[in-house]
């Protein structure tokens, strides 16, 4: 299993598969599965600097798209779900919510709360299109926030 993980990794880390993996890896490192994308963003620009803007871009579709997919697994448990009962904390970041409604999706791409508050705005059957728009502002500004302070302080 090892070789075949050290196979994969030495695939993905070839010039011509490089944005397909930033892709990748940004679309899973979006949904509940814990990975991040920052190192793949950052090793990319970092080795070829001329693909800052691709990178970016890249990046943030594939990190859009993998909150798209946290929107529609919430909208999904919604449904299968009789009720949600929940602590008054959790009532109240429902409420949050609610009324915030889909520009809470800014905050998509921060660690361990967006890929399930991304969740939520499914749950609560928030507008979807409104909802990717405001993931994919959120997404963006982060990786060019990201690259912006890790080329600077590094290039």
């Amino acid at each position: 299993m090892e070789i075949w993980i050290d196979q994969l990794v030495q695939a993905l880390a070839l010039p011509q598969y490089s944005l397909s993996t930033v892709f990748i890896v940004s679309f899973i490192s979006a949904t509940l599965l814990p990975l991040g994308s920052e190192p793949v963003v950052y090793g990319l620009v970092k080795l070829n600097p001329a693909l800052l803007w691709q990178v970016i871009a890249v990046a943030t579709i594939g990190n859009t798209l993998g909150g798209a997919v946290d929107w529609w697994m919430g909208f999904g448990a919604s449904k299968v779900a009789d009720r949600f009962q929940a602590s008054s904390m959790h009532l109240r970041a429902m409420r949050w919510l609610e009324e915030l409604g889909p520009k809470a999706c800014l905050l998509g791409w921060l660690p361990l709360v967006g890929d399930p508050l991304c969740a939520v705005a499914g749950w609560l059957r928030l507008p979807f299109w409104h909802c990717v728009f405001y993931m994919a502002v959120g997404k963006f500004l982060r990786y060019v926030a990201l690259t912006a302070a890790l080329v600077g302080v590094f290039g």
